[in-house]
């Protein structure tokens, strides 16, 4: 298992109040959100008008997946060009295959599910 975390940050010099930058902030959720099915949290900044600290992570089966779809939300937020990206802090890593207690690789499957399964 994979998995990218990515921390954006943004400057809006044209947010002059709160509520200018909730605006925006609610923007980039709802449209990245509703296009490529990611949930993005605002995770800094939020006591300034002009900075928005935004992250999401993408988890997958490998590192090129991941990677490639944080690429196509990073990529949708600069195009609806409602700030311009200061920041980006990006990091993958691999948490290998499952494991058991004692370490070993067997097989996970507890007995309940293996007599379901037939």
């Amino acid at each position: 298992m994979f998995v990218t975390l990515v921390r954006l940050t943004m400057h809006t010099p044209h947010c002059q109040s709160r509520k200018d930058r909730r605006s925006v902030v609610r923007k980039i959720k709802d449209r990245v959100g509703a296009k490529l099915k990611v949930v993005i949290a605002e995770v800094g900044g939020q006591e300034t008008w002009q900075r928005i600290d935004l992250g999401f992570a993408v988890v997958g089966p490998d590192g090129g997946f991941c990677d490639s779809r944080a690429d196509d939300v990073i990529r949708m937020i600069d195009e609806l060009d409602l700030g311009r990206r200061v920041d980006l802090q990006r990091a993958c890593s691999n948490f290998g295959e499952h494991r058991d207690v004692d370490g070993s690789q067997e097989d996970w499957i507890p007995d309940f599910a293996k007599d379901e399964m037939g």
